[in-house]
């Protein structure tokens, strides 16, 4: 296991579940869960990405991940299933969607993507909010003071550092799908 990130891998089709846990444990803490009730008791805060099929008997895919939301677990949550999406993906709060079958190395990429996002997107919302301490400091301290305010110059340090973080991931960002998948998740707060 490299980072300790925590991935719950959900489907009906008890092998393939297994054979995707297997994949993955090389890389990650893997749990499993073969229907939609199960999932939802495996469910906590320290699951980061889940892999969830969307047809399954009782509770489905789409309802499971309808509960993950409305419970506000932040985890990440890739919807990997023989249906093709249709129009109805739009309104669904999923991260990606894999289309079975479904390789390992395609398996592997989308968990190391999708969890990348998570980091991308903290550093994002931490740069937005020191820059915002930045420019208030800014339009009330005088230029003397914060030169010589040793705080102000970490902060302006930080901000440099992630600002270059947040270049940094976008220029790895490869094709057009790649940018807009970073950003697919990131939700205004009201």
């Amino acid at each position: 296991m490299s980072d300790g990130l925590d991935v719950l891998v959900v489907d009906d089709e008890a092998r393939l579940a297994d054979l995707f846990a297997t994949w993955l444990e090389t890389e990650w803490a893997v749990d499993t869960a073969y229907d939609g009730e199960e999932a939802l008791a495996k469910m906590s805060d320290s699951v980061e990405v889940v892999l969830l099929d969307r047809r399954m008997p009782g509770l489905s895919g789409d309802d499971v991940l309808e509960s993950i939301r409305e419970n506000e677990y932040d985890s990440r949550v890739v919807m990997v299933t023989a249906v093709d999406p249709d129009f109805d993906i739009i309104e669904m709060g999923f991260d990606d969607y894999l289309v079975k079958p479904v390789s390992k190395d395609e398996l592997l990429d989308i968990v190391e993507d999708v969890s990348s996002r998570s980091e991308y997107e903290s550093d994002i919302l931490e740069y937005y909010a020191l820059v915002s301490k930045k420019a208030l400091l800014e339009s009330e301290k005088a230029e003397r003071e914060l030169a010589a305010n040793e705080e102000y110059q970490e902060l302006c340090d930080r901000i440099d550092d992630l600002e270059r973080r947040v270049d940094d991931g976008v220029s790895g960002l490869s094709t057009h799908d790649d940018f807009v998948g970073a950003f697919q998740d990131i939700q205004p707060e009201n």
